[in-house]
């Protein structure tokens, strides 16, 4: 072979390796990202999403692909983009919300799903134990429930003269029924009547607060459906309006301008979400993933708001907060 010949040869060779090792790479892996709420409002826990999946050494974009499906609070439509997802298909589902996780675990028995409930996972039918689910799914519960009867306690606490207290809930969500029950059971042991308001819509959000305008309620418990998070700045303006003192599962109501919540971290349950779903990527089975329970939780009390509705926050509650807003 002539000297010529050969360097052409081997420039050639130069230039289609690169090619060749890039066409043996494995496919790059894909989650699929199910909410029952919009994207607008899931921007903070997607980002806490990723910061876990970081954390766990997948970069969005550079060795891991995310597909995100929002079902802009119509939970009627997540059957549908769970299916989307299983059909992608993807290596494995996150779930946020018990509609979400729900919806995932009637499209695959195969996949992996990682879910962020509020409810009992067993009860709802998503794992066979705590320690060791069994199936196709594990995930974290923020056991918000069994919290509700703490905030009850929270907001006698705050407003002592409070006996007739109103409880939101949305009728379409898993969480309302159990919720209800620990808060009705707590409220017949210390005396206190409860008024349930159904809200599954914004439409209908405004009419429980028109009628609360003629119940005239002490006080009023939110329930833990995401729905009522994604309506954070809505609460704020609607309770202020309504003179009402109000306590929220979680801190966002809260930020936006409202009065005292009591909960765990959402965007912290995301972020473990996301370390777990990382472990499932690399040749973990969530049957052998215990279900994840918090161990923290945060007290925030809006002074701003406590301060318009008149109300003084008792040194008690101030100092076990975790956060006042001023």
């Amino acid at each position: 072979m002539r000297r010529r010949e050969f360097i052409t040869l081997l420039g050639g060779a130069a230039v289609m390796w690169p090619l060749a090792a890039r066409a043996q790479q494995p496919p790059m892996p894909v989650v699929g990202w199910l909410h029952g709420a919009s994207g607008n409002f899931t921007k903070h826990l997607a980002s806490a999403f990723r910061k876990g999946l970081s954390e766990a050494g997948y970069v969005e974009g550079q060795n891991v692909m995310i597909e995100y499906r929002h079902a802009d609070g119509q939970y009627e439509r997540l059957p549908g983009l769970a299916g989307e997802l299983v059909r992608r298909p993807v290596a494995v589902i996150v779930a946020g919300s018990p509609p979400a996780a729900l919806a995932a675990k009637v499209a695959t028995t195969s996949i992996p799903i990682v879910f962020i409930v509020g409810l009992d996972p067993i009860a709802a039918g998503l794992v066979e134990s705590i320690n060791r689910p069994g199936g196709n799914a594990t995930g974290i519960t923020m056991i918000t429930g069994p919290l509700a009867q703490k905030r009850l306690e929270i907001m006698r606490e705050l407003v002592p003269t409070a006996v007739k207290i109103a409880m939101l809930v949305n009728p379409t969500s898993p969480d309302a029924a159990p919720e209800i029950r620990d808060v009705q059971a707590a409220a017949q042991a210390n005396g206190l009547s409860i008024k349930l308001l159904n809200a599954s819509t914004v439409s209908e959000l405004d009419a429980a607060f028109g009628a609360l305008a003629d119940l005239r309620p002490d006080a009023l418990l939110v329930g833990s459906d995401p729905f009522f998070n994604t309506q954070s700045e809505q609460f704020a303006s609607l309770t202020a309006r309504a003179g009402i003192p109000a306590i929220y599962p979680f801190r966002e109501p809260t930020d936006a301008g409202g009065l005292i919540s009591y909960g765990t971290s959402i965007a912290n349950a995301y972020r473990q979400a996301a370390i777990y779903a990382a472990r499932i990527l690399k040749g973990e089975k969530p049957a052998d993933l215990p279900v994840q329970q918090p161990t923290k939780f945060e007290l925030v009390i809006n002074f701003k708001a406590a301060k318009a509705l008149g109300l003084a926050v008792p040194p008690t509650l101030l100092f076990r907060a975790d956060e006042v807003i001023e």
